[in-house]
């Protein structure tokens, strides 16, 4: 099959042509003649998503992943962790039980899960956020370990401050798991040690952590200038500043990751949606809780690679950060890449980067209509 492009990046670069997909693979990359229209590049990954479409990636059933994978590929979306807010510890089995429904579903389900995202509850009561404060817990090595055996938990973020989180960090990382540093109040000594123990990534950088100073950068200053280490952002204009997501681009180069950090209300409209058990309003590009806080976003990620594009990065190098980066952060050398011989998780760009197709595992999932 013949995608129709005129052209594909690969490796960050554009090169002129077709593209031709077989048996779920990329059989030619550069193919003459170029097609009409469109550039291919690797299929986009959503590590930081709570839900989509009126679906609470906590609560909701196989239909309702179903539902979301369907969305997320019309946003160019080919992979993603659904991610669980802060609940109680009976919550969460069920939830990893569907989504370890939903990974297993290999045909027509739109954008692949590839494990799931827990965002807690082993966070800083400073910097709950949205979280539910009386849901925060202590890092316990032995739960931790203990919920993870209930599904399948690719990356948890935490607070490495906490009494026994950087136990925690070793304890996960030792185990594959991807640890994220956020909701935390930890300084700068204390982000590094957990850098250290095997800390790969920040959360939603400058937001729910201890702000900034000179003389304490605290985890977003140690994480701007660590190398291998993942800083993801989301860059809807709300959560940051054009200027401050631009700067930490910038700062961080190929370790900037996009996240969308997306709920229910993304794709909805203005009203009253929930995240997890609590209770948010939308309006426009604000999710709130009632005390005025940010509950995660309404963004789409093709919506913040152009918003990276539109502060000023290259179009390379922000495809990159909704691709390699959140590739490289899961360690999986098959996705976030465009290349002869690799998976056909694809998705078409229109000249304003607005998705027109996604192809997952050469399967297409969406097509724009005229």
């Amino acid at each position: 099959m013949r995608l129709g492009v005129r052209a594909a990046l690969v490796d960050g670069v554009e090169v002129p042509g077709d593209v031709v997909v077989a048996d779920g693979r990329i059989l030619e990359v550069g193919t003459a003649p170029a097609g009409a229209g469109g550039l291919a590049v690797p299929g986009f990954l959503d590590l930081h998503i709570n839900g989509v479409v009126g679906v609470d990636f906590l609560s909701t059933d196989l239909e309702g992943y179903r539902a979301a994978g369907a969305a997320l590929a019309a946003t160019g979306v080919t992979g993603y962790l659904p991610t669980f807010i802060t609940s109680p510890l009976g919550d969460y089995e069920g939830a990893l039980a569907v989504a370890a429904a939903a990974a297993a579903e290999l045909d027509g389900a739109g954008a692949r899960v590839l494990g799931v995202h827990l965002e807690g509850p082993y966070l800083s009561p400073a910097w709950p956020g949205a979280h539910d404060p009386e849901q925060l817990r202590r890092p316990d090595v032995e739960e931790a370990l203990g919920l993870c055996d209930l599904g399948p938990v690719r990356m948890m973020t935490l607070a490495p401050e906490r009494e026994g989180g950087l136990d925690l960090v070793s304890a996960l990382t030792a185990r594959g798991i991807v640890v994220s540093c956020g909701h935390t109040d930890a300084d700068t000594a204390t982000a590094n040690a957990a850098f250290d123990r095997g800390a790969r990534a920040i959360t939603h950088i400058y937001n729910a952590h201890r702000r900034w100073t000179a003389r304490d950068p605290g985890v977003a200053g140690a994480a701007l200038v660590r190398p291998g280490v993942t800083v993801q952002a989301i860059v809807d204009h709300v959560h940051l500043a054009p200027e401050a997501a631009y700067a930490a681009f910038l700062a961080a180069g190929d370790r900037f990751s996009l996240v969308t950090d997306a709920m229910e209300a993304a794709g909805q409209g203005d009203g009253t949606y929930r995240l997890g058990r609590r209770e948010v309003e939308v309006h426009g590009a604000r999710a709130e809780l009632e005390d005025g806080l940010l509950a995660g976003s309404v963004l789409t990620l093709d919506a913040a690679v152009r918003n990276l594009a539109g502060c000023g990065a290259s179009t390379a190098d922000a495809v990159w950060a909704a691709t390699g980066a959140p590739a490289r952060l899961l360690g999986d050398p098959e996705l976030g890449i465009l290349r002869v011989g690799g998976r056909a998780n694809v998705t078409v760009l229109d000249d304003d980067l607005r998705v027109v197709r996604t192809l997952v595992d050469g399967a297409e999932q969406f097509a724009a209509t005229a």
